[in-house]
């Protein structure tokens, strides 16, 4: 038996606070509304919290635009009430995990604000700074991620400043040594405050490359995506190793970053003892659909011929990290669409879909990280017009869109299907008004579903999705299964059935299996193995071993 860390034996429950529970009547979601809900989180037995960024920003990306690293804005309430929060979930065995925005900060920083002034300033060079071509057009023809040039004029400065994302998210200059002590202190402020780890943002982009050069333009705007450009660019490795030594080393935490791009092949680079995180966010199976990177406008859509692709990438991350580093095992965040949607056709029952997501989630081999109302089986919203959607992204994939010759109508169906507001509507508490997120008004509006998907309704259904959670919860908390769940190896069976994803978990003589059919249809499997074998849990009632009926799934042990 392995000598597992504490995080690597419970689950992570993701937090969008903006969204979460409004405690104040602002209409927005706070601290306190966190701590009011510990217990709740409690019965899914989570043992962390991944809060998005809380700190004080003028929210052009709801938080991801940081105005000060080591504070808390007053929308989410104090800094007393983040102590408060840490407190309340050291005591129910739950800790905070903070989200490191380390790529940029918001425009309106006071960093920014004096590198903007001058080129003499203090912290002139604490951003990437270009001058223009000899025509005064951008330096390059990157695309910002959020759609449009990566570029933004300063007339103060005469130059450009880069931007991997919006015009109001800077990206700070990583070679300058007193740009990374700064955000090194900042992380070791909130390891002196308690915080039980951190999820890095955006980490591929920290490192630009020698040369800035234009690149082949992929859509019709003459423009090529950042990502391509500059992510995992040589030389990141040594900026993250000097993280770990600086933050990271010698602290009980967990780390975990998001590093789209990186392959299951590149795993033991970044992860483990050698690497630089304790686990890494890998987006090859989430990003299925975009064969040409992140256009929506370029997405195929489901397909039913990705379930096998699903089911290889899935197996190939459970094989890098079987030896080295630990998989956390997600299929939702604040970024994606809901999994109902994402993985299952629009005619599928969305609370089958949703069970057999959760039996994934909680048997592959990892730490399972849940997002919130992923628990309900919370579906995509889909809002008339492009003016209800909040997100500064979805607005400027809509915009792709129409450059790509599509109808408004045609534009509109892709940002109902991939809008990250999908995954940002308010947290479905009570049949009551707005959900019981708020007493105000909602920042964004309520999914129209909520009297019928909200946790006082899910909580007296036992059959419901929330209570198959718990169910899935104790399995992997506690009981004979626990400890194969926690730390046997993984080995995928049935890799030729194109719709039946099926795993064994094993250590020592217990073996426990997992079988999920993502097809709309009954599906007979053979499996001589099983043969025996005692049914621990089912999504649907009535299993029958050698048989797995629509979207069903099902965990057996032997």
């Amino acid at each position: 038996m392995q000598d597992l860390k504490w995080w690597q034996k419970t689950t992570v429950y993701q937090i969008y606070p903006k969204s979460f529970l409004d405690t104040t009547g602002s209409g927005t979601g706070d601290l306190r509304g966190v701590a009011a809900k510990l217990d709740y989180l409690k019965t899914l037995g989570v043992g962390a919290i991944w809060l998005t960024p809380v700190y004080p920003s003028p929210m052009v990306d709801n938080g991801y635009d940081i105005a000060d690293f080591t504070a808390i804005d007053p929308s989410y309430g104090s800094m007393e009430d983040m102590e408060h929060l840490i407190a309340e979930g050291r005591e129910r065995g739950i800790r905070m995990v903070m989200d490191l925005v380390y790529n940029h900060s918001s425009d309106k920083h006071p960093w920014f604000i004096d590198s903007a002034s001058s080129r003499e300033s203090r912290h002139a060079d604490w951003y990437i700074w270009r001058d223009p071509k000899p025509d005064g057009s951008a330096p390059t023809n990157w695309r910002s991620i959020f759609g449009g040039s990566a570029w933004t004029w300063c007339e103060a400065r005469q130059q450009y400043y880069l931007h991997t994302f919006a015009p109001a998210q800077p990206d700070l200059n990583w070679e300058n040594p007193a740009v990374r002590q700064a955000l090194y202190e900042a992380a070791n402020f909130w390891l002196d405050k308690g915080v039980g780890g951190f999820r890095i943002d955006a980490i591929v982009y920290i490192k630009k490359p020698e040369e800035f050069k234009d690149g082949e333009p992929d859509s019709d705007d003459g423009l090529v995506n950042i990502h391509s450009m500059i992510a995992n660019t040589p030389g990141i490795l040594d900026f993250l190793h000097e993280f770990k030594e600086k933050v990271f080393a010698g602290h009980d935490i967990f780390t975990v970053a998001e590093a789209n791009g990186i392959s299951p092949e590149e795993l033991d680079k970044w992860v483990g003892e050698k690497g630089a995180f304790d686990m890494l966010f890998e987006f090859s199976h989430t990003n299925l659909e975009f064969p040409t990177g992140e256009i929506w406008c370029q997405a195929t859509g489901y397909r039913p011929e990705l379930i096998p692709k699903l089911k290889q990438v899935l197996t190939e991350s459970q094989q890098a990290t079987a030896e080295n580093g630990w998989y956390p095992v997600f299929f939702e965040n604040h970024d994606q669409m809901r999994c109902v949607e994402h993985y299952f056709p629009a005619e599928a029952d969305k609370e089958r879909a949703a069970k057999a997501m959760a039996v994934l989630l909680m048997t592959l081999r990892g730490t399972p990280f849940i997002y919130e109302g992923q628990e309900l089986g919370l579906g995509n919203v889909a809002w008339d017009s492009i003016e209800a959607y909040n997100d500064i992204s979805t607005q400027g994939q809509y915009e792709i869109a129409l450059k790509e010759g599509k109808s408004p109508a045609e534009a509109l169906r892709i940002v109902q299907r991939y809008s990250r507001d999908n995954a940002r509507t308010p947290m479905q508490w009570s049949e009551e008004k707005h959900a019981g997120f708020t007493q105000g008004t909602p920042w964004l509006p309520v999914h129209e579903d909520f009297p019928r998907q909200c946790v006082t309704v899910e909580a007296r259904d036992g059959d419901s999705v929330l209570s198959f959670y718990r169910k899935l919860a104790r399995l992997r908390c506690s009981g004979e299964a626990a400890e194969v769940l926690q730390q046997g190896d993984y080995t995928e069976l049935l890799p030729d059935d194109p719709a039946i994803m099926a795993f064994r978990r094993r250590l020592g003589g217990r073996s426990v299996y997992t079988l999920v059919n993502f097809s709309g249809e009954a599906r007979s499997y053979e499996l001589p193995e099983m043969a025996g074998a005692e049914l621990l849990l089912e999504s649907v009632p009535g299993s029958t071993l050698g048989v797995l009926r629509a979207y069903e799934a099902v965990i057996y042990t032997h």
